[in-house]
């Protein structure tokens, strides 16, 4: 080898290092950015759990309530992750006044502001002195720029435009009438009534990405269920937060419900094996396990939720009974894409929509209906356990499309 072709080879070698090693630093630089931004996330969640406790807080509230709840924040990952309906992490309202648990919120007031988005627009529309032409021009409109989603919309419109005469698209009352009914359609989705004495234990799954109310809707209904004398077992499956963990360990203890934990940072999947196994063996009624929320991907996320599905049946065959998808209302269209997503991973028996009285996007309900055709179970319209409600359609129609007809 002549010294020419050697002082080619060096070159190109030298070149091939220099590419490996600018590919590495590039690949630091991008992990670090997410990392940053995942830390920014955290910390601001943070300081707003902080800036809510404070705010909520009672003078003479319980010391070992509050200890609890400053554990939960300090250790935060996204404190905002499982807040519903706007309230702390660990609700320290719920457990300070028990009472005011009973003073639920009327669930015509907790969707005031949902009427106050398109039903008021579409109120607005009605209430010309001449309704003509124009008017379903307007009407579409009005529809496709709602937070119920494209097909959704459609399908509104044409039932109005299609059903109604010449002479009831004149008529605001049959209107009405006709939405409440193309409502009710889209909202009853046929499935069979909840029973959670159909299994012994039954296993419920609930999952959802963090910031949508996960956790504390697993400690609602987990102290609806202990009310009602049923013994309620929680898996702690969100082991990537440690304030996961702990904000369920605070509900477990409110609603006498044992929590099962593993390792910070372990294996989700061998947390809720654990906590079936348990369930079986001590003759719980319910076992509700929790799952993570945020991984580095959402492909990382939905194969970890396959993963626990498939766990599920290896500790008990035939669960999760019910697996149930927790979204928040306010991220209105956003909703129905998270449905989506998740309901290309798991078998999605059940919603739970949260934050519904914080928000003009409630009407999103009729988007995740139609297009998954899964249930509602719970609505939340309150920060009290008794503002977490079973879903009935005919009241929630009623109570959306109030005085809309001017009745």
């Amino acid at each position: 080898m002549t010294g020419t072709e050697i002082a080619y080879l060096i070159g190109a070698l030298a070149a091939v290092f220099l590419f490996l090693f600018l590919v590495r630093r590039a690949s630091e630089k991008q992990t670090g950015v997410r990392d940053r931004l995942e830390q920014r996330d955290d910390d601001r969640d943070t300081e707003d759990n902080r800036r809510e406790l404070a705010r909520r807080a009672p003078s003479d509230a319980d010391d070992s309530v509050d200890d609890s709840a400053d554990a939960a924040e300090d250790n935060s990952a996204a404190d905002a992750a499982d807040q519903d309906d706007g309230e702390p992490a660990a609700d320290d309202a719920d457990e300070r006044e028990p009472a005011a648990q009973d003073q639920a919120v009327p669930l015509s007031a907790g969707l005031a502001k949902t009427r106050g988005g398109f039903v008021a627009r579409l109120g607005k529309l009605f209430a010309r002195k001449k309704i003509d032409a124009d008017v379903l021009d307007e009407l579409e409109q009005v529809l496709f720029t709602a937070d119920i989603g494209p097909k959704t919309a459609e399908r509104l419109f044409q039932s109005i435009k299609g059903r109604l005469s010449k002479d009831e698209l004149e008529d605001p009352e049959a209107i009405w009438t006709e939405l409440r009914r193309q409502s009710t359609d889209i909202l009853a989705v046929d499935a069979p009534a909840m029973d959670f004495t159909g299994h012994t234990p039954f296993v419920l799954l609930v999952i959802g990405v963090n910031g949508v109310g996960k956790t504390t809707t697993i400690g609602k209904i987990a102290a609806k269920l202990s009310a009602e004398g049923k013994r309620v077992l929680l898996g702690a499956g969100d082991t990537f937060r440690a304030a996961a963990v702990e904000q369920l360990q605070i509900w477990g203890e409110r609603a006498g419900a044992p929590v099962v934990t593993g390792k910070s940072g372990g294996d989700p999947s061998s947390v809720i094996f654990d906590a079936i196994k348990r369930g079986v063996d001590e003759g719980f009624d319910v076992v509700i396990c929790d799952t993570a929320g945020r991984l580095h991907t959402k492909i990382d996320l939905m194969d970890e939720l396959k993963k626990v599905g498939r766990v599920c049946d290896k500790a008990l065959p035939g669960c999760p009974h019910e697996t149930w998808l927790v979204l928040d209302a306010t991220t209105g269209q956003n909703a129905i894409q998270q449905a989506q997503m998740f309901k290309e991973a798991m078998d999605i028996t059940g919603i739970v929509l949260t934050k519904l009285d914080g928000t003009a996007k409630g009407g999103v309900i009729l988007g995740i209906c139609d297009e998954l055709a899964v249930p509602v179970r719970y609505i939340g319209i309150g920060e009290g356990v008794s503002d977490l409600r079973a879903f009935e359609v005919a009241e929630f129609v009623d109570a959306l499309y109030q005085h809309a007809d001017g009745a």
